[in-house]
């Protein structure tokens, strides 16, 4: 699939040869004056290093994986001129004619991408002869923002957000990037900052630096035939190359890639690419929440759904009653003996998982046992209906969390015994490890000038069962029987305060393991993120949909929630190789939906006339 990273400006031609290096994934030129794997550090040498010049740009590429051809494309006032230059892989001297030759505009190198290849990668990259673009400002200061652990470990273990929004309108790249400039950077200080070793402690900071946004908006080409035959496809291979490609850790860590063509849901499509460093979930969704304006009034911000009963983390401690009532105190205590005893039990389980407990072998669960850390992701979504979700909520009388995690436990029950051909009386026992946001208030903080920034998230280990129930409300029943019981525990609490203590005492890398080792022996990774109540306009786009998952995770499946608007979407976030026929699982969860939504229907019916 021919992929053109870079801006159309006026046309230039060459016949220059191109110097490339295939060893180097991430399509970075042969040259051993910078480590592309690291951050820079802060030295005197970068601090003295001369600014480029308002009218000169660095010259950046992209390599062709089959060594035939590369694209190249100017940034400009306009243009829609695109050459074509053959890559042969003769000597550096070609790269110094087309610098010379483009000098003062900026210029982009591309490369045809075949995308649906796992085996080949590529990104936009630094040439040798060239300084890096981004630089640390010479008055941000050494210890500006320290990498909490949680952004340490995420690091380590290399996860990153993908956040996939649908446009009502084709692509205006001049507004885009004055949204980004007046509306995002402002608010979101991680945006403008680059990680750097402090060689005295050893710890990782933020350190503010000026941004390139040449660098972090990306607008690839695609083959115009393959584009109109599957629009949906060509939007998904796009992104599962995505997690096949390194982030450059010289610049700020994250990229906006803007494919402007129509799928079924949208005119163009917006994909948001973060290193989970340097936020979480939540803080990517106030974001846009604080960016952006409602579509239906563009004079006020977007509303959010009305805040959950809990103020704090999942638990909830009740305080103690007037001594006079005697019931309610000995309740109260009983409640305390309880939590204590719950969250014994699931700290030794806890334990257990870390030293030698795992869920039984199926087809959710990676041959290699996750210990290749980084495999081809795809992603995959649906959208469901949010009326529906809460007429099964209702029926059962949970929440909306319990149902999600209901529909999980039987779309996946559905898709393990028609794929694997077991008996349909077979049950099997095994575990989620479900995300939580531990914000107090849920720390929808979206009418501020800064977005609180960083990563404030523990976990839990959820159990579900793969079986089919003749009531298929037994799945919701079952689901809100776990939660509620996790609803008694610390065992959040004590996963957040055991990593923070790993990391803090012991060092990143054990931290990062034991994550590891929790995650490996576990299923699948659930979440949910709670997004607006309406439709929002971003940067000058409004946002029909809006989906989104991790990759980096060593387990095969991931399953995300996230409503928007009336609907619920639900991203599908699986090893390319291992559910070639995720779409499947997709339509199950969907079917599941459906026949729990009827099943919810009918108690309901039927409670009604029983009264």
């Amino acid at each position: 699939m021919d992929s053109t990273y870079g801006l159309d400006s006026s046309m230039w031609d060459t016949n220059d040869k191109v110097e490339w290096d295939p060893r180097h994934r991430a399509g970075f030129l042969n040259d051993d004056q910078y480590d592309y794997g690291a951050a820079p550090p802060v030295d005197a040498q970068m601090e003295d290093e001369e600014e480029p010049q308002a009218s000169k740009r660095d010259l950046f590429f992209g390599v062709d994986i089959s060594g035939e051809e590369i694209t190249a494309a100017t940034s400009g006032d306009g243009g829609r001129a695109r050459s074509q230059v053959r890559a042969l892989p003769s000597s550096r001297e070609g790269v110094d004619a087309i610098s010379n030759r483009v000098g003062t505009s900026h210029m982009v190198l591309t490369m045809n991408l075949p995308i649906n290849d796992g085996s080949g990668s590529c990104s936009v990259g630094t040439p040798p002869n060239l300084r890096p673009s981004v630089r640390v400002s010479a008055e941000a200061e050494w210890s500006e923002q320290p990498m909490s652990p949680t952004g340490r470990v995420m690091e380590d273990i290399g996860v990153h957000i993908i956040s996939i929004l649908g446009l009502g309108i084709p692509v205006n790249l001049p507004v885009f990037r004055a949204g980004i400039e007046t509306e995002i950077l402002p608010r979101y200080p991680r945006f403008c900052s680059i990680k750097v070793m402090d060689v005295s402690t050893g710890k990782s900071r933020w350190v503010r630096t000026k941004v390139n946004l040449d660098d972090h908006i990306i607008v690839p080409r695609f083959d115009p035939a393959r584009v109109e035959s599957d629009p949906e496809k060509a939007v998904e291979d796009y992104v599962a190359s995505l997690s096949t490609l390194p982030m450059d850790m010289r610049r700020p860590l994250w990229e906006f890639h803007l494919l402007d063509f129509p799928t079924s849901e949208a005119t163009s499509t917006m994909v948001l690419r973060v290193h989970h460093s340097i936020g979480d979930g939540m803080s990517i969704m106030t974001l846009y929440i604080a960016s952006s304006h409602s579509t239906a009034d563009p004079t006020r911000m977007a509303a959010m759904p009305p805040p959950p009963r809990r103020t704090g983390e999942i638990y909830q401690l009740q305080p103690r009653p007037p001594l006079s009532s005697r019931k309610a105190l000995l309740t109260w205590v009983l409640s305390y003996l309880v939590l204590a005893w719950h969250t014994l039990v699931d700290s030794v389980l806890l334990a257990a998982t870390i030293l030698f407990l795992s869920d039984p072998r199926t087809m959710f669960t990676r041959p290699d046992d996750g210990l290749k850390a980084h495999h081809r992701k795809r992603l995959v979504h649906r959208n469901l209906s949010l009326d529906d979700i809460k007429l099964i909520k209702t029926a059962v009388k949970c929440t909306i969390n319990d149902v999600l995690v209901g529909v999980t436990s039987a779309a996946l029950s559905r898709y393990y015994f028609r794929m694997s051909g077991d008996i349909n009386t077979k049950k099997i026992c095994l575990r989620s490890f479900l995300l939580v946001n531990t914000r107090p208030v849920s720390c929808r903080q979206i009418y501020v000038t800064k977005v609180e920034t960083g990563n404030q998230l523990s976990s839990l280990i959820c159990p579900f069962h793969i079986v089919l129930h003749d009531d298929p409300l037994e799945h919701i029943r079952k689901a809100k029987m776990f939660m509620d019981r996790k609803k008694t525990s610390l065992e959040v609490k004590i996963i957040k305060v055991a990593s923070e203590f790993l990391v803090k005492y012991f060092g990143v890398k054990v931290g990062a393991s034991v994550l590891r080792l929790l995650m490996t022996r576990t299923t699948i990774i659930f979440s949910n993120v709670v997004g607006p109540a309406e439709k929002i306009t971003l940067c000058g786009h409004p946002v029909v949909s809006m989906g989104g998952s991790v990759y980096g995770q060593p387990q095969a499946l991931t399953v995300h929630y996230q409503n928007y608007g009336n609907t619920v979407s639900v991203t599908l976030a699986v090893d390319d190789t291992q559910f070639p026929n995720c779409h499947e699982l997709l339509d199950d969860l969907v079917e599941s939906i459906k026949l729990i939504k009827n099943a919810a229907g009918l108690h309901t019916l039927s409670a009604v006339e029983s009264s």
